[in-house]
């Protein structure tokens, strides 16, 4: 007989703005390749990024060795030490969203569980890569709670933004993609979803943004802010690269009906301007920003724009302070906050 999935035993994956227990991340290391020649550039980013989750609660950062656990400590010793949680957990990149555990929850005898799907970082783009595909079994270890294995789907966290109430974004580019799972049809992967995930309804955009080596993760581009409602990044400039994809995905938004007769909710984000690098277009974004339980992680870029992000993210959450964080050195390893987070719900 087979064994029960997560949905069938009544787990479902929570929204980001449920209340946690704690945010787990990944601290970057001095010989990753995610941050060629500019890691102490990044370090300062890092740390105002824990610190400002430490006020809304427990860290829990994974480290190499005891060595990196000190260097950490010493680097976060303004943060409140008892919401900073230290674990020895080795990882090859920081980008925890991806590689670290999706978790669960069941509403009925209320617990937690994981579910560990492969990771192979982003198509095998940047092996190796299996420490990272490690972490979701080692936490659940650590938190003695159950492990759903899934390692033969493969699914990057964020690929996927869920509203807590049975729907779930994602995009054709990435989750379609023959790097990912090629023997898959798109029905395939929507049942996987559901059998998992504990969702009903997927709601597939199409491309993701310039410069995403993610091939279009949609924590870029579209993220649920409640049951009915999205923000969404909208590019303004018919010339640039980005424009003709974020128009069709927000036709794609307009399409949507979660409610009966009522559309969905969509508020646009403005896009930041064209950031490029040793002629590498950066996949900046204000649409990676990160809910916590009292604030809201957005990463800025020194330009006009910010402000008009932030504007939008304080209407959406008027009971969380907005943060914005400068992530002109951080885009650089093609990603901000709500890449390198992962949440772990109150259970």
């Amino acid at each position: 007989m087979a064994a029960l999935s997560p949905a069938e035993l009544g787990y479902a994956m929570p929204a980001e703005w449920e209340p946690h227990e704690a945010t787990w991340l990944s601290w970057p290391h001095r010989a990753g390749i995610s941050f060629p020649d500019s890691y102490d550039r990044i370090i300062p980013t890092f740390v105002k990024m824990a610190q400002a989750l430490a006020e809304s609660e427990i860290v829990r950062i994974n480290v190499k060795d005891a060595a990196q656990e000190a260097e950490v400590r010493r680097l976060l010793d303004g943060a409140p030490p008892e919401r900073v949680e230290l674990h020895h957990i080795p990882t090859n990149e920081p980008w925890c969203r991806d590689h670290g555990p999706i978790f669960l929850k069941r509403k009925k005898s209320p617990r937690l569980a994981i579910v560990d799907f492969g990771y192979n970082a982003w198509g095998w783009k940047y092996p190796p890569c299996d420490d990272d595909d490690d972490v979701p079994a080692q936490i659940g270890s650590r938190l003695d709670i159950e492990v759903f294995d899934c390692g033969d789907f493969i699914l990057e966290g964020g690929s996927i933004d869920v509203n807590g109430a049975g729907a779930l974004l994602t995009t054709e580019s990435c989750l379609l993609n023959p790097n990912r799972n090629p023997d898959l049809t798109r029905e395939d992967i929507e049942k996987r979803l559901r059998d998992t995930l504990g969702v009903k309804t997927i709601i597939w955009l199409g491309d993701g943004i310039e410069g995403d080596d993610t091939d279009g993760h949609v924590d870029d581009l579209t993220r649920f802010v409640g049951p009915n409602s999205v923000v969404t990044v909208v590019e303004d400039d018919e010339n640039d690269a980005n424009y003709d994809a974020l128009r069709v995905n927000l036709e794609r938004l307009r399409e949507v009906q979660l409610r009966k007769n009522t559309p969905l909710e969509i508020r646009e984000l403005p896009m930041p301007s064209k950031i490029v690098r040793d002629g590498q277009r950066l996949p900046a974004s204000y649409a990676n920003f990160y809910i916590a339980n009292s604030v809201v992680l957005l990463p800025v870029f020194a330009e006009t724009n910010d402000a008009w992000a932030e504007a939008v993210l304080k209407e959406m959450f008027p009971d969380r302070t907005i943060v914005p964080i400068d992530c002109r050195e951080l885009i650089w390893g093609l990603g901000a906050f709500h890449c390198l987070t992962q949440q772990q719900p109150r259970a």
